[in-house]
């Protein structure tokens, strides 16, 4: 019997950790997403950066763009791997007239933050975002580190 890999354990297979950064994230969306057989292989083997992207709306579907899924060495000769190919987001109909709405009348962007596994499907964390200027970015930064100095001045009074 074979062993799971340890990405397998923990469920996440990549992370977007500059859109904490870029964005004030709001309201959170899990979509799944439309693979080819050789793209859910690659995401098997750990071969995924969804760094960078973003999701737009085209007739009334959600599609992600700018990730990047490389394809293994061992795909099929027959089969056409396009690593940057825009994706198409499985949502209810509900949360895409939602996301329609926030991104056309109100202003925001749709980020993707997260991709994991939810038993045997891919699925994809996107928010609702509104982006950061400057000097929101540099409060965030104070923020945090203000919060670890806390935590160390609280560990070495108890300890």
């Amino acid at each position: 019997m074979n062993k799971p890999k340890a990405s397998a354990n923990t469920g996440t297979i990549a992370l977007n950790k500059k859109a904490r950064h870029e964005y004030f994230l709001e309201d959170k969306f899990e979509a799944g997403i439309e693979l080819q057989g050789w793209e859910v292989k690659s995401i098997r083997a750990g071969k995924v950066n969804i760094a960078d992207t973003y999701v737009v709306i085209r007739n009334n579907e959600a599609y992600l763009l700018g990730s990047q899924i490389q394809p293994l060495l061992s795909a099929s000769s027959h089969v056409v791997c396009d690593s940057e190919r825009s994706r198409k987001l499985l949502l209810k109909r509900r949360e895409l007239d939602k996301l329609i709405g926030a991104s056309e009348r109100e202003g925001y962007s749709i980020v993707a933050t997260a991709m994991y596994w939810k038993r045997h499907l891919v699925k994809l964390e996107i928010h609702l975002a509104k982006g950061k200027k400057a000097h929101d970015k540099r409060d965030t930064v104070k923020e945090r580190d203000w919060q670890r100095q806390k935590e160390r001045i609280m560990k070495h009074k108890v300890g």
